[in-house]
C-alpha cells in the first residue's frame, strides 16, 4: 500500500502571534515523528503551488481579492481575534490547497492509494466569504470540488473528527446533496454549530459530543451516526478533517481521545473506502495543539494509513 504525504518547508513560515495554538512547531512536530523508521516507506511529496482559479470552488473572487490583500508587508495582520497573516501566509496557502488537490489527482489517477496533508493553516472552520477560527481558505472544500471538476466525482464524503465543528465545510455544501458532511465535536465548544438538527438537504450529520466523553462514546457515534450515514451514501472520495485537538491532552477542548481512537477510526473509514470508492482517501490536517499529542496521533493515523 502507498500512502503519500504531502507537505512543504515554507509551511512554517506561517506566522501567528507570540503564544498561539496555532504554530509552526505543529509541523515541526509531526516532521519529527514521521521521521521515525516506522515511516520510511512514506511517499514524501512536495507540495505543489494551487491553480489560485480553484478557490473559487468554495470561495467568491471578492473574498478571495479581500484576503490576498490583507497580507502584511511584515509583521503579523489580526483579521480577527483569533486569525491572522504573516508576510508568507499567502504563498503557504497557495501550497495547502495546493497539496489538497495534488493529493486528491494522486488517489484518482492511482499514484498513490491514499495521502495524508500535513498543512498549515488549517481550513474548516473558513466559510464562504468568513475567514476565521485560525482557518483562512477552506482547504477540504476546494479539494472536494476539485475531485468534482477534474475527476468526474459525482459524490464525495467529508468527515471530520477535529474537536471543533467544522462550521465553514458545512457552510459551503449545507445545500448541496453531492457533498456528503459528517462530524463529530465537542459541544457547547467553539464555533457553537454543529447541533444534530442542521441537517442541510439530509447531507449533514452531526454528532456533538459532550465535554469529557472519552473514546467509547467517540466509537459509538462513529457507529451509530458517521460510518452509516457515509455507508448509505455511497461516495466517490472519502476526505478527512483530521484534527486531533480531541487528544486527552489537547488545552483547548476537554474530550479524552487517545491515539488507538485515531487510529480506530481511521481503520474503519478506510474499510468504507475500500467498499465504495476504490480505496481513494485523503486526509488533511486541521486542528491539534498539544505538541506531543499531535504528534502521537497523527504518527497512529499515519501508520494506519499505511498499514491498512
Amino acid at each position: 500500500m502507498t500512502t503519500a504525504l504531502y507537505t512543504h518547508d515554507l509551511f512554517v513560515e506561517h506566522l501567528t502571534p507570540a503564544g498561539h495554538p496555532e504554530r509552526p512547531d505543529r509541523l515541526r512536530a509531526i516532521a519529527e515523528v514521521l521521521a521515525d523508521d516506522d515511516f520510511k516507506t512514506l511517499d514524501r511529496r512536495e507540495a505543489p503551488k494551487a491553480d489560485n482559479a480553484t478557490f473559487l470552488y468554495a470561495h467568491p473572487q471578492g473574498f478571495i481579492d479581500k484576503l490576498e490583500a490583507a497580507v502584511p508587508d511584515e509583521g503579523i495582520n489580526r483579521l480577527d481575534g483569533e486569525t491572522s497573516m504573516s508576510p508568507k501566509s499567502w504563498e503557504c496557502v497557495e501550497l495547502a490547497v495546493g497539496a489538497a488537490n495534488a493529493a486528491v489527482d494522486a488517489v484518482f489517477i492511482k499514484d498513490a492509494d491514499n495521502c495524508f496533508v500535513a498543512a498549515r493553516p488549517p481550513g474548516h472552520h473558513a466559510e464562504k466569504t468568513t475567514a476565521m477560527g485560525f482557518c483562512l481558505l477552506n482547504n477540504v472544500a476546494i479539494a472536494a470540488r476539485h475531485a468534482q471538476k477534474a475527476h468526474g466525482a459525482e459524490r464525495v464524503a467529508i468527515i471530520d473528527w477535529d474537536v471543533h465543528h467544522g462550521n465553514g465545510t458545512q457552510d459551503i455544501f449545507y445545500d448541496d446533496e453531492t457533498v456528503l458532511y459528517a462530524s463529530t465535536h465537542q459541544m457547547p465548544l467553539f464555533p457553537g454549530t454543529g447541533a444534530k438538527s442542521e441537517t442541510g438537504v439530509g447531507n449533514i450529520f452531526n454528532a456533538p459530543l459532550a465535554a469529557n466523553t472519552d473514546g467509547e462514546y467517540f466509537r459509538e457515534a462513529f457507529k451509530d451516526r458517521i460510518l452509516p450515514a457515509v455507508e448509505a451514501f455511497q461516495p466517490d472520495l472519502i476526505l478527512i478533517s483530521a484534527g486531533f485537538d480531541a487528544h486527552f491532552r489537547d488545552p483547548l477542548a476537554q474530550i479524552n481521545l487517545v491515539e488507538d481512537d485515531f487510529s480506530w477510526a481511521t481503520g474503519r473509514i478506510m474499510e468504507l473506502s475500500q467498499r465504495y470508492c476504490g480505496g481513494r482517501l485523503v486526509s488533511l490536517l486541521e486542528g491539534g495543539y498539544d505538541l506531543v499529542g499531535l504528534a502521537q496521533s497523527t504518527g497512529a493515523h499515519v501508520r494506519r494509513l499505511m498499514t491498512g
